[in-house]
Order: C-alpha cells, then structure tokens, then sequence
C-alpha cells in the first residue's frame, strides 16, 4: 500500500461520468505516466467515491489484478525506495473493435491499441 497501489471504485463502471477537456496529439505518451486529461472533476470524483467506496489492492510481488478499467482507477505516487511496475493488457470483445477516435485527433499507434480482431481460444 505504500508504493502507491491500484486503487478502484467497485461498481463504478455502471456509471458515466463526462470528462471536459480536448486530448492532444500522441496523448497515450503522457498518459501512461500521469492521467491529467480525460479525467472527471473533483465534485464527480467524490459523488462516485461517497457512492462505491475505494479499495487498495495490493498483493504479493508477482501477484496480478484483473479488473474493469471502466472503474474508476488510479494511484498515488510511490514515496519508498522499492521499485513498482505495472503491465496493462486489455482484452476487448471481438464485437467491440477498435474505431476512429471519438475526440483525438489520431488513432493510437498499434503497439498501444492493437487493431487485430482475433478470437482468444
């Protein structure tokens, strides 16, 4: 908990929140680091907290989470001398391909948003 873990929103993901703000050129760049656009406002973000709660998860070093990245996620900054590593893989339903960006000016590279539309079996 004190190298800044995963936290969620459980059941957030049933909820829309609008976020305001235009997202730049090759966004996914900075947004791998710090989410800053894209983000609800502060008053959004305490309705669904005082809604669903927050919950650390933590774990074991090796250990993974799955979870809907439709929750509302986040962490804080890792304040220790001890290393954290993430790896994000996302699995989408093959009926829910990728389109053109809804509000990006571009598409995000093919190392980032994989186009390929194939079955897991």
């Amino acid at each position: 908990a004190h190298n800044g873990c995963l936290m969620i929103m459980p059941g957030s993901h049933k909820e829309f929140v609008a976020c305001v703000g235009q997202t730049p050129a090759d966004h996914y760049k900075q947004s791998l680091r710090e989410q800053e656009i894209g983000t609800p406002d502060q008053d959004s973000l305490t309705a669904l907290a005082d809604r669903h709660g927050i919950a650390m998860l933590t774990g074991a070093a090796g250990s993974a989470t799955l979870f809907d990245s439709n929750c509302m996620h986040g962490s804080g900054g890792n304040i220790t001398p001890y290393p954290r590593s993430n790896i994000f893989v996302v699995f989408n339903s093959v009926h829910n391909a990728l389109e053109e960006p809804f509000a990006a000016p571009a598409p995000r590279p093919a190392h980032v948003a994989a186009r390929t539309v194939t079955p897991v079996s």
